[in-house]
């Protein structure tokens, strides 16, 4: 008989409870208090961080009363802080409390959303979301989709699925039932995630066909054409076009009426990568800046981007979902046997066991409405705009045109020479870094080396906007 007296990892209620009071209480007076601290960590040294976790061994039991304020401590000294006011970095922005809410709920009920019947109001709720996204973004009522980690595996699932469909071999015997090499197409300033999911799939990189940008930073589809007909005379197999809503570099959003066209016309598949720039289908005064996007078969948005949600949360559309069933099916005498009108979630999507990842985003949704998130995406494009006055009045040059809140700058006086040019504007953000009132990288545009600055927290005002303008006009 086992030993009832044994600890363990049993935790009783009152001891859980003062846990997690504590660490609320500390983390909204660390949000509070986020202004009056650096943006990102003034030193960051990996030996002396090692040496900071040696302090405890994990052997044995320690007081969390004690060490949670100092763990907390840990990640405000070593961290990037996205939920900064003056962070004007990736597309990580501060998380919507409504989210954190959603997070700690998932990680405490822990809901199994393999199967529909272990956890039939997380999947409803999160087939709500994906619903109310796939109406905004103009897809038929034949639309499906599913919550994934993030967009790499979204725009993974993206190749899975055209494969799938171009292929019809492809399923059972892989690639190497197919009788020519499969190729496909991404913007040079796509997110180069297609190249890890090119060498995943079995496709290997070279798969990937970078296309080059325009003058602009947009894919330019002349060289995509030219490029698919010269795959083609080589004798492969050219099967899925990508365009970016957002690139991440710059904002730019790639001609996607003109790219819907071209894959119409050569028979292949056509998937928006709308990580970030898929969140402007919320505002009637933006998504017209995605027209085109409604024409795509599949489209990735990432929640956890514009959307304001805790890392990680992407979405995957399609539109036909039956395209899911036949790419992701499988069944096992182990699994629950399926409901009447719903589907499991393992036989539609690539994991097989998943957390609760959409709460988050219901949550936030339920809190804000898609009012509030149309106010706070408009909001976020004016101080863009703003953003990009301010430094066009102290002498810099925007040299990205985007309706996404992205400004990608130069001064005259940089450097001529690329390289030159490229060190000159890292130096510079971090100068920028060091002062702590901002966070700012570089950047290269259509291969122009620039300051990339981006609003992409709910908490930047325009005196942020204003600060940061005075500290470049120093720099």
């Amino acid at each position: 008989m086992a030993n009832e007296d044994r600890a363990g990892v049993a935790t009783d209620a009152e001891s859980a409870a003062k846990l997690l009071h504590g660490v609320v209480d500390q983390l909204v007076e660390g949000w509070r208090t986020r202004p009056e601290h650096p943006a990102s960590p003034v030193t960051a040294d990996a030996a002396e961080i090692r040496a900071w976790l040696g302090k405890y061994p994990l052997e044995q039991p320690e007081n969390l009363e004690q060490a949670v304020p100092d763990v907390l401590a840990a990640l405000d000294r070593w961290t990037v802080h996205t939920d900064h006011p003056g962070y004007f970095g990736l597309f990580n922005p501060s998380a919507t409390w409504a989210g954190v809410a959603g997070d700690l709920i998932t990680a405490a009920v822990n809901p199994q959303l393999a199967a529909w019947s272990h956890a039939p109001f997380a999947v409803e709720a999160e087939q709500r979301c994906i619903d109310l996204f796939a109406g905004r973004l103009g897809l038929p009522d034949t639309a499906g989709g599913h919550f994934t980690s993030g967009g790499a595996e979204a725009n993974a699932t993206a190749v899975l699925t055209a494969l799938t469909h171009a292929f019809p071999g492809y399923s059972t015997g892989g690639l190497r039932s197919l009788d020519a090499a499969p190729v496909f197409y991404a913007g040079a300033d796509s997110h180069l995630a297609w190249l890890k999911i090119a060498h995943a799939a079995g496709l290997g990189r070279d798969a990937c066909r970078l296309v080059p940008s325009d003058v602009s930073g947009r894919l330019d589809v002349a060289v995509l054409e030219t490029m698919l007909a010269a795959d083609r005379r080589d004798g492969k197999a050219p099967f899925l076009v990508v365009a970016t809503a957002g690139t991440t570099g710059a904002g730019m959003i790639d001609p996607l009426p003109r790219i819907a066209d071209l894959a119409r016309d050569a028979g292949l598949r056509f998937h928006v990568d709308a990580a970030w720039g898929g969140a402007a289908c919320l505002s009637d005064r933006l998504r017209g800046a995605l027209t085109g996007i409604e024409r795509a078969d599949t489209i990735t948005v990432d929640a956890h981007k514009w959307l304001s949600v805790p890392m990680g949360a992407g979405m995957f559309f399609t539109r036909d979902r039956a395209e899911l069933s036949s790419s992701f099916t499988v069944s096992t005498s182990y699994m629950p046997g399926q409901v009447e009108d719903t589907a499991d979630p393992y036989t539609t999507s690539a994991q097989w066991s998943r957390r609760f990842i959409g709460l988050k985003l219901w949550l936030s949704l339920l809190a804000y409405g898609v009012s509030g998130y149309r106010d706070q995406i408009e909001h976020d494009a004016a101080l863009g705009q703003e953003l990009r006055d301010q430094l066009s009045d102290a002498g810099w040059l925007a040299i990205n045109d985007t309706p996404l809140p992205i400004v990608c700058a130069t001064r005259a006086d940089a450097p001529a020479d690329p390289e030159e040019s490229w060190r000159w504007h890292s130096a510079l953000a971090d100068r920028v870094n060091a002062t702590g009132s901002a966070w700012v990288s570089p950047v290269r545009v259509a291969g122009r080396p620039a300051l990339r600055v981006c609003v992409i927290s709910w908490r930047t005002r325009t005196e942020d906007i204003v600060r940061l303008r005075e500290i470049l006009g120093h720099g």
